[in-house]
């Protein structure tokens, strides 16, 4: 993985000197809370409901295990012993002291991480698959080109005040894992027909009040001119996007304003002065960022060499069986796998992790996967290098410490936001949904039976929990000053991406887990044979889900009915 060179160590150095004395001059009030904030906000750290929240970057999701353990140092030092991992695949610490966080900051960078740029008018962590340089499906490893574009974003000065925040996700494999349709910038690794690699680039996608699905403004992009591209996209943006609105001030809205054609032909006409110009990447150049990435130290195994004692150890050991079947994932070197360790245990926020798993899961690392782990976007954990001989003492351990959860990929695998338990921009709490959810479908049986399935959930429409592609979206809204719930289906991610259809009026929140209950009876009533909640959706339509969802009325203890007459 990537180490900092002379230049990441002294840029993060003198930040971190900036801001500690920006700290003091706020402690001591020589700066009003209305100057302090668009500093703070530079370095990841946000104002809450009860307390400071502060975000750290994990660019591409790529961890090592003495990085993990400073997280757990973190949320024992100075937090509450968690920490919560987000669908930017960063970490969050919701409970930190204004006084403490230079400190947290220096700490960090003893481990070459930061929070620069993971809030603020810029461009965000660069995201990728969780799974890159592992897949089977790989044309190649994202991750060199996803720190090429780290280091170039990094305080770059065009983009460091733009309209509103920016986001980019990066793809290498045919399967598209990083959602790479729902970013400001998706990138998705091709091959032209004389075998070039380059990359089809995709543009306009987002979230938040005006959800859209990214346009491909170029089918193929030399890799050569991966920022020179991305330059002159950032400069037609910066330069009109809008600053009056901050909800019209995404790219999207730009793009759909001036229309694919006409935002593509600026953009190609900004990138006639760029595109030979000095940050044109170099095979040299590619190279030695590529270098940091080289496989590890694999063994010479077999897959059939472990697959017999494998089939003996799951026979008779259907936990164990449940486990392979949705925690463990291909690897395209023979006798390893992938290993999702799942951070969706019944009773436990979605995305939490305590400082005592925190350091077990580096140990796990350690032990296991050559010291190594990543962040998904769906809030857990991967051990991306497991001997296939391993699998069962793994399994073992993560079971004892609460990460062996089988359900990858199943109902309550939920991407939540922490809500309005923590967010001060949430109109609703977003954690106990999730809980009353897992806790009514907190049967594995009944959750293979279903399938694969997405259920998302935001406390606001800024949409951190994705709801808008979730197979099931649930939008926290404020109706009438009480917290109530939004539903959409037949969202989704990848390479079919979509956004969900509201179905109707707004529910409570003791209402939700029955809302989903009969939204999960008319797929099992309607579906074919292998069919997809998203594909069902896609071919019944809406109105079968609505009309059973309201055939009756939905009871809340102490609550009124849901009504029919007005939508939220």
């Amino acid at each position: 993985m990537y180490q900092y060179d002379q230049y990441d160590h002294l840029i993060v150095r003198e930040r971190i000197a900036q801001y500690r004395d920006q700290v003091r001059r706020r402690l001591a009030d020589e700066l009003t809370e209305a100057e302090f904030l668009p500093l703070r906000l530079q370095n990841g750290l946000y104002m809450q409901r009860h307390a400071y929240m502060l975000r750290i970057a994990v660019p591409y999701g790529l961890l090592a295990s003495k990085q993990m353990r400073m997280f757990a140092h973190i949320a024992r030092k100075y937090d509450r012993g968690y920490g919560h991992f987000t669908t930017r695949q960063n970490i969050q610490f919701n409970w930190v002291e204004l006084e403490q966080t230079p400190d947290i900051l220096t700490d960090l960078a003893s481990v070459e991480m930061h929070a620069i740029q993971t809030s603020g008018n810029c461009i965000r962590n660069t995201t990728s698959d969780p799974f890159a340089g592992v897949a089977a499906d790989e044309i190649i490893d994202p991750r060199p080109y996803a720190e090429v574009l780290r280091q170039w974003s990094t305080f770059h000065p065009e983009f460091i005040a733009l309209p509103r925040k920016f986001k980019v996700a990066i793809n290498g494999a045919v399967e598209d894992r990083a959602a790479i349709a729902i970013h400001d910038i998706g990138l998705t690794v091709v091959r032209n027909d004389a075998g070039e690699i380059g990359f089809k680039f995709m543009a306009g996608g987002g979230m938040g009040r005006t959800p859209i699905i990214g346009s491909v403004i170029r089918e193929f992009l030399p890799w050569q001119h991966l920022l020179t591209y991305t330059e002159a996209v950032m400069r037609v943006y910066n330069q009109h996007g809008r600053r009056d609105n901050k909800y019209k001030a995404r790219i999207k809205i730009l793009l759909k304003a001036l229309g694919v054609e006409e935002f593509t032909r600026q953009v190609e006409a900004e990138w006639v002065d760029l595109k030979d110009g000095p940050e044109t990447l170099t095979t040299e150049e590619m190279q030695r960022i590529i270098d940091y990435f080289q496989p590890p130290a694999y063994k010479q195994l077999e897959d059939s060499d472990v697959v017999a004692a494998a089939s003996a150890q799951t026979a008779g050991n259907k936990a164990f069986a449940n486990w392979i079947n949705r925690n463990v994932k291909p690897h395209k070197v023979p006798g390893y796998a992938a290993v999702v360790l799942s951070l969706k245990k019944t009773g436990v926020p979605p995305g939490d992790a305590t400082a005592e798993q925190m350091d077990f899961m580096a140990d796990l690392a350690d032990r296991y996967s050559f010291g190594e782990l990543r962040v998904t976007h769906e809030q857990n954990i991967i051990l991306a290098d497991v001997e296939q001989s391993q699998l069962f003492a793994l399994w073992q351990e993560a079971k004892a410490h609460g990460l062996a959860t089988p359900n990858i990929g199943l109902l309550t695998d939920i991407i939540c936001c922490p809500g309005g338990d923590f967010c001060s921009l949430a109109n609703a709490k977003s954690i106990p949904i999730a809980a009353a959810i897992t806790e009514r479908f907190d049967n594995l049986d009944y959750q293979h039976d279903i399938g694969e399935i997405e259920l998302n959930i935001s406390g606001c429409i800024n949409a951190c929990g994705h709801h808008h592609v979730g197979n099931i979206g649930v939008l926290g809204v404020d109706k009438d000053g009480s917290e109530w719930y939004q539903v959409s289906i037949g969202g989704a991610q990848g390479n079919k991406a979509a956004i969900g259809k509201i179905i109707g009026p707004s529910f409570s929140a003791l209402q939700m887990p029955e809302v989903v209950d009969r939204l999960l009876q008319v797929y099992l009533r309607d579906r074919f044979e292998g069919e997809s909640f998203a594909e069902c959706v896609a071919r019944i339509g809406v109105a079968p889900f609505k009309e059973f969802v309201y055939a009756t009325p939905i009871a809340e203890k102490g609550g009124r009915l849901v009504g029919e007459d007005e939508y939220v």
